[in-house]
């Protein structure tokens, strides 16, 4: 306790004195015992001590980004217990928080993921991973082979300009010459393979050697495309793979406010995006300015400065126009992305609901918000058209303007006997084929805007932090070991986002392990709340409660080895659109055909799968509405079979089935819940006479807990309810 108090002070002089950083904290943490956890409140960090002499920082974002930040006071709370063994010990101490170290670092962060090249940087660690493993190698041979391919190209695409030149200067004869040539020669003398150009080549063979070198350039370029395709095609795998999976680990409230569809939407056109950013990247930026510097070079060497200034002035009014127009045009793209999640969610929830649709024959009424949603769309997207016309319009009047001043320069030189036609062609390829480049960087820039506008959102997606998360260096739960005991102690609770309304008011139970208990009352009061706390999709609202399995705190074990060892059958089971035998094997994906059936067999839904055309291979629709309430309930008891957990938690699985099959389905709970730790909630008080326990909740307490006949006979809340059912079984005379 002492030890807790002396450093809980240290800590609030390290605050207020700035000291609060990890090296600070590390030598408080040499200081203490066996095990020191220093916890703040919101559940910002926690730096760990152990008896191993292992320090550790979990439980929280980065260090930098400690609540310490927060202008708000923060309150620290010091326990001290030799772990994992329950906390014995606790104290608390308070002070402002004005820290200006953390929040510039906060600060730093924030910046970083507002950077505008921290998508290009993510997606470069795809394309030129940072480790030296063996996937990663063949990675870089793959991009360096493709760079090369690239410059070959390049390399042969320049030639072509000269190739034309030498063909004009050597085919082009004066005219008088031409004459008295043609009656001094015979005709096999004027034979292709005979006329040589100045570099004494045939000219028959600078002709092949033309049609080969645009060949060779398009097979260089193809070549290229198909060697980073791999490249590319990893890369939207890779990050595609670890945005849904982040989507997956999100908490249960962010999930209840997303909207699928516009989360879909997202997904692909970030996925979409990414092999034309890392193409852009490589290919695009760097050679483009190479190329750009080596053709203005050659004007230069080969025609003097007039013609480079030309050049330069001609590329430099194209970026800055190209810059300036796409700029503007970001709000119409920003528009039509926004207008298409809308729709794109509107389709999906109008689907999804198509039974509702009908049942109100609002068909119409649907068409009519698509069809708004849609022309939202078509305004922006023709307003990104028009603007999109502007600038190719644009774009093409600057080119032609520096081409026709570089032609014109060049003209004057034939007339003054500086240049030959020859240089007309060259400086008119030459200038074409920097237009190639250019157009590039136009096409380029908008494509780049326009997919890094389409990625915004993807990585808004993973910037999204949720509370509620696996932490692998906290201590895994073992049910053999820790027991399945289940207790829940002051534990208060209110959905985020309605405080106003308290779902839960300081309460305490326990479960020993092996029992089965009940939880009765009115809607609202606070059931699945309990089993969504149990299965931690939530945490207490007061950091004071806990919810323990096995005597550990949820919070200070990883999130995966409690679920692993927690089965739910829920109210409303909801199927994958695949085979009922892959949905039953969802349960243990790991599981044999043989005891698939099993399981099956066990929840009473084998014969009733055999008598499917299609068998076990017979597809349930999506959510499952091809079978019936009970029979999606079998599947789930399957599942719950299949995983085998030591605690099962079934949440009114028979609210919505008629008395036969909710007789059958309890029957066949009782079964799967025969040496396991089992909660149910019920809404039906007939169901769960026969449990170990029943716990009346009412206002969100604890108003009543006994077996049936204890309860029947205190004449409480339990009774009244019973009452109730009652009364409505009644039939009315």
């Amino acid at each position: 306790m002492c030890v807790c108090v002396c450093v809980c002070v240290c800590v609030c002089v390290c605050k207020r004195e700035n000291w609060f950083d990890p090296p600070v904290i590390m030598a408080l943490l040499k200081i203490v015992g066996d095990s020191l956890v220093l916890r703040t409140s919101t559940k910002g960090f926690s730096w760990s001590r152990h008896a191993n002499g292992a320090v550790a920082a979990c439980s929280g974002t980065d260090f930098a980004r400690t609540p310490f930040s927060d202008k708000r006071y923060n309150r620290v709370r010091c326990r001290y217990s030799p772990m994992p063994y329950p906390i014995t010990a606790a104290t608390s101490c308070r002070w402002n928080s004005s820290d200006s170290s953390n929040a510039s670092a906060s600060k730093t962060l924030d910046d970083e993921k507002k950077s505008p090249l921290r998508i290009p940087r993510t997606l470069a660690r795809h394309v030129w991973p940072s480790d030296d493993s063996l996937k990663s190698k063949q990675r870089k041979k793959q991009v360096v082979l493709a760079l090369s391919l690239m410059l070959a190209g390049k390399g042969v695409t320049i030639q072509v300009p000269y190739i034309f030149k030498s063909l004009v200067d050597t085919l082009q004869i004066d005219a008088t010459n031409a004459i008295e040539t043609v009656a001094t020669l015979t005709p096999a003398t004027l034979d292709l393979t005979t006329m040589t150009t100045a570099a004494g080549l045939p000219v028959i063979t600078v002709l092949m050697g033309y049609g080969m070198s645009r060949a060779a350039a398009s097979g260089f370029q193809e070549l290229r495309n198909a060697v980073f395709a791999n490249v590319t095609q990893q890369a939207i795998r890779k990050v595609g793979r670890s945005v849904f999976q982040h989507v997956q680990t999100l908490d249960m409230q962010f999930h209840l406010s997303k909207n699928t569809g516009k989360v879909s939407r997202i997904l692909d056109r970030g996925n979409r995006s990414i092999s034309f950013v890392c193409d852009a990247m490589v290919f695009h930026a760097a050679p483009t300015t190479v190329e750009v510097g080596l053709v203005t070079g050659l004007v230069y060497y080969q025609f003097g400065l007039s013609h480079a200034s030309v050049v330069l002035g001609t590329i430099a009014t194209y970026t800055a126009f190209t810059a300036g127009i796409t700029q503007w045009r970001t709000k119409f793209r920003r528009d039509m992305n926004r207008l298409e999640n809308q729709a794109s969610s509107r389709v999906v929830d109008s689907l999804v609901n198509y039974e509702t649709v009908q049942y109100f024959n609002n068909l119409p009424h649907e068409v009519d918000r698509y069809e708004e949603s849609l022309k939202g769309y078509q305004k922006a997207a023709i307003q990104a058209q028009q603007s999109l016309s502007l600038l190719n319009f644009g774009q093409g009047a600057i080119l032609s303007v520096g081409m026709t001043g570089i032609m014109i320069l060049t003209a004057q030189q034939i007339v003054d006997g500086t240049a030959t036609v020859g240089d007309l062609v060259l400086v008119n390829g030459l200038l074409f084929q920097l237009s190639v480049p250019l157009n590039f960087i136009g096409s380029v820039y908008r494509g780049v805007s326009q997919s890094l506008l389409d990625m915004e959102q993807m990585f808004e997606l993973i910037d999204t932090k949720s509370a509620i998360y696996n932490d692998p260096t906290k201590m895994s739960y073992d049910a053999k070991a820790m027991t399945t005991d289940i207790s829940f102690d002051r534990v208060d609770f209110a959905y985020p986002g309605s405080s106003d309304r308290q779902i839960l008011n300081d309460i305490s139970f326990d479960i020993r392990q092996g029992k089965t208990v009940a939880f009765v009352g009115s809607s609202g009061c606070g059931k699945s709340t309990i089993l969504r706390l149990l299965y931690r999709f939530y945490d207490p609202s007061d950091t004071t409660g806990r919810v323990s399995v096995g005597g550990h705190n949820l919070i200070d074990m990883n999130l995966d080895s409690i679920r692993e060892n927690i089965a739910v059958i829920p109210q409303d089971t909801v199927l994958f659109h695949e085979s009922i035998g892959y949905n039953i094997q969802y349960g243990n994906l790991e599981s044999s055909w043989e005891e698939v059936e099993q399981a099956a067999k066990q929840a009473r839904i084998h014969d009733t799968i055999m008598g499917f055309p299609d068998g076990y291979d017979t597809v349930v629709g999506e959510r499952g509405l091809k079978l019936s309430g009970g029979e999606k309930q079998r599947v789930a008891i399957a599942r719950a079979i299949l995983k085998d957990a030591p605690i099962l938690l079934c949440d009114e699985p028979t609210s919505s089935l008629d008395s036969k099959t909710e007789s059958d389905i309890m029957n066949n709970i009782k079964q799967l819940g025969q040496d396991r730790t089992t909660i149910i909630v019920a809404h039906r008080l007939s169901t769960v006479q026969d449990c170990d326990e029943i716990i009346v909740l009412h206002n969100g307490n604890v108003a009543e807990r006994g077996t049936h006949e204890e309860l029947s006979q205190l004449g409480g809340r339990y009774t009244e309810l019973l009452s109730m059912q009652s009364a409505s079984k009644t039939p009315s005379m």
